[in-house]
């Protein structure tokens, strides 16, 4: 699908009732494009309704640090659903959706510093809709159907397999990894954290489910 169509979609959620924000999540493996599809959904949306017409809340912010992830023996499984604060962020989105008057500061994951960043984001009053995404929201692990409660719809993104690897050694590579380094932690953790996400793909909670073109 065309971002032009998934951003029609997407604003058609925000006409069920007036002053109500509204929260739609994107779910998919790792390397699929759900940052790259959200944020370009809120700055279209954005160009085309303004400023106040959407935000983008990411799921990354809520990694668990590396000084946590190394006190619970989790590191060599970073993305892994364990290695979020499922639970904060659960509790986020129904601040989001029950405080829409005053601001709200969303944290994001800087890949440089390879840490959860505070406040990199924030959703100020009277934004309509509210863009999330993360691997894991089509899930039934423990803690992800808690943060689905406050999302009106959940969208499912792919990608071709080879195409997801792709992405995922080049976002090793800009983290710093050798090329064996990185084609070694996508075989070993990422790829299997996507066999977790593509079992939740059929999920009754999944309303739509596409593959991005990228382009309008």
């Amino acid at each position: 699908m065309r971002t032009g169509e998934l951003m029609d979609l997407a604003w058609r959620l925000t006409t069920g009732g007036e002053g109500r924000r509204v929260v739609l999540g994107l779910a998919g493996p790792p390397g699929a494009g759900k940052s790259t599809l959200a944020e370009a959904l809120v700055s279209g949306l954005r160009r085309r309704y303004g400023p106040g017409a959407a935000a983008y809340v990411p799921l990354d912010g809520f990694h668990l640090s590396n000084a946590q992830l190394d006190r619970l023996g989790l590191a060599t499984r970073k993305g892994s659903p364990p290695t979020f604060d499922v639970h904060g962020y659960a509790a986020l989105l129904r601040r989001l959706v029950s405080e829409p008057d005053h601001d709200v500061y969303v944290p994001d994951f800087d890949r440089v510093l390879d840490e959860p960043v505070a406040a990199r984001h924030v959703v100020r009053p009277g934004v309509r809709l509210v863009v999330t995404e993360g691997n894991y929201l089509a899930c039934d692990l423990p803690g992800w159907p808690e943060a689905r409660e406050s999302m009106d719809e959940l969208w499912y993104v792919e990608a071709g397999e080879e195409e997801r690897r792709r992405r995922l050694v080049e976002r090793q590579l800009a983290g710093g990894r050798t090329a064996e380094g990185a084609r070694e932690w996508v075989r070993s953790n990422d790829m299997p954290n996507a066999r977790i996400v593509e079992e939740s793909r059929d999920s009754g909670w999944v309303n739509l489910s596409f593959h991005w073109s990228g382009h309008d």
